[in-house]
């Protein structure tokens, strides 16, 4: 097999397998997980009628999206009205592909595409996303999802520039766009939101990590807003709008901006886990020659790479699930921002934030190098 044909064959794997085994089972049962998490909040059984303990409720719950009826009302525009929800839907799941979400398998790095400007690409095209919501909005031809298209886009430029500046501190550290780069960073030198672990007496680390940890929350919130979850979800809204910009659409169309919303949320935990939290990285205590933190290593020979590999694409969707989680129990926490406060905090507070938190990091790079 020539080498063109291995990388064509392996892509066309690691896209299957990302696509189909990972990323759909997991917005399915992110729904199911949102719905038990809030319910345990709620005090309320939540879904335990299909399957034990209603695991198959996601099942379920897309076999009734597909059976629906697709009503398209009379008065939209056609075109854009069938093409939003595909704008809405493909950005999160075309971004996932510069992510690494492993080390090595087989011999095969576990990255569909490991571009030299990986931050770049998932800003440029995770922007793309704010086009369906938009287009939705205004091609609904009705008041209410027009109004959540507006605020939808408002909101993501108003939350992309503090998203865009966060990231900045980490490239300065580790001179390099590439995301498997950071990631190699990280097993190196410590994670970016604790990079003193194991090395307490490293007074540089100490210091960096007060922008590090400044750009984690900046992003963290960031990717609140962009993905529209609570308390930032003014677009959708169901008190003000009755759903927002997919006030309009039913069946399977209706579908793609939940998956969508979802796919988002995925895709924007995965990049928090790469940047900040050590990407597939979880070091083991060893105690040959000393103590110190062991690396699985992927790409050992045998079984035992294997096993390695495995364990490092286990480790980083763990990660996932972990923030996932975390989202899921902020939306059933707080209350929704006015939509006046939403954009004070954006451009009053986080542009800000960001902007001095990349002087800061350029003073400690510079007054206490390596």
């Amino acid at each position: 097999m020539s080498m063109t044909v291995f990388i064509i064959v392996t892509s066309l794997l690691k896209i299957t397998g990302i696509l189909f085994i990972v990323i759909l089972p997991m917005v399915s049962y992110s729904v199911y997980a949102e719905r038990r998490v809030s319910a345990f909040i709620q005090d309320r059984p939540g879904p335990n009628r299909v399957g034990p303990a209603g695991l198959f409720q996601p099942i379920a719950d897309s076999l009734k999206l597909l059976l629906k009826e697709d009503f398209t009302p009379s008065g939209v525009n056609h075109l854009y009205y069938w093409l939003a929800p595909a704008l809405a839907v493909m950005p999160a799941l075309i971004t996932i592909a510069v992510v690494p979400f492993g080390s090595t398998l087989f011999g095969v790095p576990m990255v569909i595409a490991d571009v030299n400007i990986g931050i770049l690409f998932v800003f440029a095209i995770s922007s793309l996303g704010v086009y369906g919501i938009v287009l939705a909005g205004w091609a609904s031809e009705s008041k209410y999802p027009f109004l959540g298209g507006v605020r939808s886009s408002s909101q993501m430029i108003s939350y992309e520039l503090s998203l865009g500046l966060a990231v900045i501190p980490i490239f300065m550290l580790v001179g390099h766009l590439r995301l498997t780069e950071v990631v190699d960073y990280q097993i190196k030198n410590g994670w970016m939101i604790a990079p003193f672990i194991g090395d307490w007496g490293n007074l540089r680390k100490w210091l960096l990590s007060i922008p590090m940890v400044i750009s984690f929350v900046t992003f963290m919130v960031s990717i609140f807003a962009e993905t529209n979850r609570l308390p930032f979800d003014l677009p959708e809204a169901e008190q003000e709008l009755a759903g927002g910009y997919h006030t309009e659409y039913s069946s399977m169309k209706f579908a793609l901006f939940f998956l969508g919303e979802y796919a988002a949320m995925i895709t924007g935990s995965a990049v928090i886990v790469t940047l900040f939290l050590g990407g597939w990285h979880f070091p083991l205590p060893s105690w040959s020659g000393g103590f110190h933190w062991a690396v699985v290593d992927g790409s050992a020979p045998g079984w035992l790479g294997v096993a390695g590999g495995l364990f490092n694409i286990a480790t980083f969707f763990a990660k996932v699930t972990a923030l996932l989680l975390f989202f899921i129990w902020v939306r059933w926490t707080l209350p929704r921002f006015r939509y006046d406060q939403l954009m004070r905090l954006g451009w009053l507070f986080f542009f800000e934030i960001a902007l001095v938190n990349i002087f800061i990091a350029a003073g400690i790079l510079i007054f206490l190098p390596f």
